[in-house]
């Protein structure tokens, strides 16, 4: 359960129990505090998303010890009513972006299974994806408006702690912005899948169509006797 108070001068970070070992050490760093000050200021004097209480949903969704598969994206959508804490999701009812289209077409042609009637992800969440974007907030209509403000340094110690600490985790790096983060992966260890990213612009040049993450994902997975991603 993740709780957050930006009213109060003094704020309590409370993330899913079995991430707090480790993650609790970021939260008492200087960065992180510098962090909380200005996203704090940022919720108080401007529309942000997602709201205060879906910051951290990703872990809420995922506990660390189900983890089996990260996705990682950029930041969260920055128009209203979309972003929920999971990267590539939207809440039920939302009309989907064109990225989280393009990934269901992808899984539609590789697995043949029918195109959902939601975006939102947390299904994928509970089945053990971690849906982790590199920037956790934004500000209204200004998308990267939060980047290069500490959260690339909290979202990195939470790469290094997943390639340290576990093993055979499938890591899906989508576009050039991914492709960065996943230098903290040992790749001895994990097993990690490339290509272009979803979005229009790279899906239209052939970098992300005909990737095969899904099946590839899945069938690694069951060649370690772990349970499929019902995607």
């Amino acid at each position: 359960m993740i709780f957050l108070n930006f009213t109060e001068k003094t704020m309590a970070v409370k993330i899913e129990k079995s991430w707090q070992a480790d993650l609790n050490l970021e939260f008492e760093k200087p960065y992180f505090g510098a962090l909380m000050d200005f996203v704090r200021e940022e919720y108080t004097n401007h529309i942000c998303y997602p709201p205060e209480s879906e910051i951290f949903a990703a872990f809420d969704s995922c506990p660390f010890d189900k983890v089996k598969v990260v996705i990682i994206g950029q930041d969260p959508y920055h128009n209203a009513g979309q972003a929920n804490g999971l990267c590539f999701s939207v809440n039920d009812g939302i009309p989907m972006p064109p990225s989280l289209v393009n990934i269901f077409k992808e899984i539609e042609k590789d697995l043949d299974l029918p195109f959902p009637k939601t975006g939102n992800l947390e299904r994928w969440g509970k089945q053990g994806v971690l849906l982790l974007n590199a920037t956790l907030t934004v500000r209204e209509h200004q998308a990267g408006s939060h980047q290069k403000k500490g959260w690339e340094t909290f979202t990195d110690a939470v790469i290094r702690h997943i390639s340290d600490k576990k093993e055979n985790v499938v890591f899906l790096l989508w576009g050039g912005f991914a492709k960065k983060k996943g230098a903290r992966i040992d790749r001895c260890k994990h097993h990690v899948l490339e290509s272009g990213h979803p979005s229009p612009l790279s899906a239209n040049r052939k970098f992300w169509f005909g990737n095969k993450h899904f099946s590839k994902t899945n069938n690694f997975l069951k060649s370690k006797g772990e349970n499929e991603i019902e995607w």
